[in-house]
């Protein structure tokens, strides 16, 4: 793996989603992760739920979502990411409509520019963001990691199914330490 074709996918660590993961430590991992891969040469990218105006994404039917517009949620200065999570010059935030990192984002275009293959996987929930990611990504070609204690999932017994029976099938499962650890130089 290529530290120059590999970015660091930061998922929904914004307000209203990834508070209560704090307590859980996976904040913290998440940010030391983010330290490792600057460090290193590893593309750094942003994703977090993000609507337009009046959310025209948001049908009246569409399941979960409909309540976060119904609330007023996501959109504008309500979709914006943790204080600690601050991106750089060239670091992309981008905004997605679903749970899935790729879904009505502009994800897949900036992969493509700088030609990515390896992606690396923490966010807030397991069961959401980090899931459908992964599957997408996965039949999309992509190689991936995901960093079990970067992930968090409000229940306990889906993150620990997810990541020991489901995302082994399909990615590199390791903690934000070992990941870090196995990084070299840029290159």
């Amino acid at each position: 793996m290529s530290n120059a074709r590999t970015a660091l996918l930061l998922m929904d660590f914004q307000a209203d989603i990834a508070e209560h993961s704090r307590a859980a430590g996976t904040v913290q991992v998440a940010l030391d992760a983010l330290a490792a891969a600057r460090a290193s040469g590893v593309r750094v990218i942003f994703v977090k739920v993000g609507f337009r105006d009046g959310y025209p994404e948001i049908g009246e039917e569409t399941p979960v979502f409909s309540g976060a517009k119904a609330a007023g949620r996501f959109s504008g200065a309500s979709s914006r990411l943790l204080e600690e999570f601050v991106p750089q010059d060239g670091e992309p935030v981008i905004d997605k409509r679903r749970f899935s990192a790729f879904a009505g984002s502009g994800l897949e275009l900036v992969l493509r520019a700088h030609d990515i293959r390896d992606l690396v996987l923490a966010g807030v929930s397991t069961g959401g963001v980090v899931l459908s990611t992964l599957r997408q990504a996965f039949d999309m070609a992509y190689r991936m990691t995901v960093l079990s204690d970067g992930c968090f999932d409000p229940d306990a017994e889906v993150h620990d199914v997810l990541m020991r029976k489901i995302f082994p099938r399909q990615a590199r499962v390791v903690s934000g330490a070992e990941w870090a650890a196995g990084l070299g130089s840029s290159g």
